[in-house]
């Protein structure tokens, strides 16, 4: 099934359980507008809603990931309250990506830069094809990428995120899998197959569980080590108490394949 949203903006493509979402602004190099980031919003609530998708990918069309945020629109609207609404606005898709229930894959080609780099680093995976590049370059023209740099900073080493910002310089997609940006580098050719067989992987496993298991993540990771223990054994004891988990450890006990019931 093929959607189109927002005058094509945005493609969204389902198989076997896995949504994938298109960035489709291929002569803008993808910048994310702000139909572009209203597209991928909503397309996104959709998908929480959906209980027949169990793992998006977000990719693009085109020679490029994402260029960021689309300069051209910034330069048109400068006044303080469209800034604020603009970054508001992005920071509420960055935080709906990493809240939403099903986990997030960026397959990533050409280049990530700016908010695009921040668009992969908000994701829960990232699989990149070995010519990616990715940059948070707006110190060189006068703009801190200040909001990239939230999620970059919880990808990544204080260090690296700093040498990144700091001088706006292109890392390649071998460097982006060492620092943590990136799970997998592989070959462009191989892209596709590499990011459909992790989706089809994860899409295998209990809704219900990976729903719990992300929330718990993302919420401990920002705790203290007695608060996150505490936080993490409410997450597990709640999971415990699922139908999924106890058909888990009697298929496993069995050596049987499971039947989830996401509940």
């Amino acid at each position: 099934m093929t959607i189109q949203t927002q005058p094509d903006t945005l493609l969204r493509h389902d198989e076997a359980g896995v949504a994938w979402l298109t960035l489709n602004r291929p002569a803008a190099r993808n910048a994310l507008s702000v139909a572009l980031m209203a597209a991928l919003g909503d397309a996104l609530a959709a998908i929480e809603a959906d209980d027949s998708v169990r793992v998006v990918v977000i990719g693009a069309a085109g020679p490029a990931f994402c260029a960021g945020h689309d300069l051209r629109e910034i330069r048109a609207n400068p006044g303080r309250a469209t800034m604020e609404a603009l970054f508001a606005h992005c920071s509420a898709l960055m935080t709906r990506i990493v809240r939403l229930p099903k986990p997030v894959i960026a397959r990533v080609h050409g280049i990530a830069t700016a908010a695009g780099c921040q668009l992969v680093a908000s994701c829960d995976l990232a699989i990149a094809a070995s010519d990616a590049r990715f940059a948070t370059p707006g110190v060189n023209i006068g703009l801190f990428c200040s909001t990239p740099m939230v999620a970059l900073s919880r990808n990544v080493g204080r260090k690296a995120a700093m040498e990144m910002l700091l001088t706006g310089d292109t890392i390649d997609a071998a460097r982006a899998r060492e620092i943590g940006l990136v799970n997998r580098v592989v070959p462009p050719d191989e892209l596709d197959g590499a990011v459909a067989a992790l989706a089809d992987k994860i899409a295998g496993k209990s809704a219900l569980t990976l729903a719990i298991g992300k929330e718990a993540f993302y919420r401990q990771a920002e705790m203290d080590l007695d608060a996150a223990y505490a936080s993490a054994a409410e997450a597990m004891t709640r999971n415990m108490m699922a139908r999924d988990a106890a058909e888990g450890i009697d298929a496993f006990l069995a050596k049987r394949a499971p039947i989830w019931s996401d509940s």
